[in-house]
């Protein structure tokens, strides 16, 4: 059976010594590949069409075009690619405006190593990924300004259609209860099926049947609904 091709990566960071120690890690993962490096927005918009990586990963405090600001142009050059944001900033208007604007997800330059490969290969398969710690602003962004989404997601259900599905026609199981909570924690399907001792096609049938009695329409849209749930 011929191996996975790996995930391509472009890393845009200002920070030279951040950003290849950055690639320098990334490279320690046989499953993913740095395939070009940029210092700014400008020099990411010039790479990115010839490049065509998996994933963007995008720092935000960038000189000139700040990463928020420039990942509808980046989508726009290179449609197939996931942008990744990997900042320091925990602002909500960032976190909010990188999403809304088509970010795959939101990381923290906090995050360990190993779970940033795993949030890497989560992104480029088109799974919404959001630093745990930042789910509580997440949820504040919602209820003020709608949900933002992520690449590929359905369009952004306004605060009150998820209000209106605080109480679903059909009730949770208490094994979709599980599911919901770990969702929120934001753990991806097979550290869902590692914690609960299940099967991973068991997790992503729950999360199906959980999207569908909530009228919910993503795994971030869940992963808020239950932190507003929790407050």
């Amino acid at each position: 059976m011929p191996a996975l091709r790996p995930v391509t990566l472009l890393v845009v960071d200002d920070h030279n010594l951040f950003r290849r120690g950055l690639v320098a890690l990334l490279g320690q993962d046989p499953g993913l590949k740095v395939v070009g490096e940029a210092g700014d927005a400008a020099q990411a918009l010039r790479l990115a069409p010839a490049l065509r990586p998996d994933v963007i990963l995008l720092d935000n405090h960038l000189p000139g075009v700040t990463g928020v600001d420039a990942i509808r142009g980046l989508r726009e050059v290179s449609p197939a690619s996931r942008v990744l944001m990997l900042t320091v900033s925990e602002d909500e208007q960032d976190l909010a405006t990188a999403l809304r604007n088509g970010a795959q997800g939101y990381l923290l330059k906090t995050i360990d190593g190993d779970l940033l490969a795993q949030a890497i290969h989560r992104a480029a398969a088109g799974e919404p990924v959001v630093s745990p710690e930042l789910m509580g602003k997440l949820v504040a962004a919602f209820q003020s300004q709608g949900a933002p989404q992520a690449d590929g997601a359905p369009d952004a259900a306004v605060p009150g259609q998820v209000q209106a599905a605080a109480e679903p026609s059909t009730p949770l199981s208490p094994r979709e209860e599980d599911v919901l909570r770990e969702i929120a924690r934001g753990a991806s399907n097979k550290e869902i099926a590692r914690t609960l001792d299940i099967a991973e096609t068991t997790v992503k049938i729950h999360v199906q049947h959980i999207l569908r009695k909530l009228g919910l329409s993503s795994r971030v849209q869940a992963a808020v609904y239950a932190s507003d749930r929790q407050r």
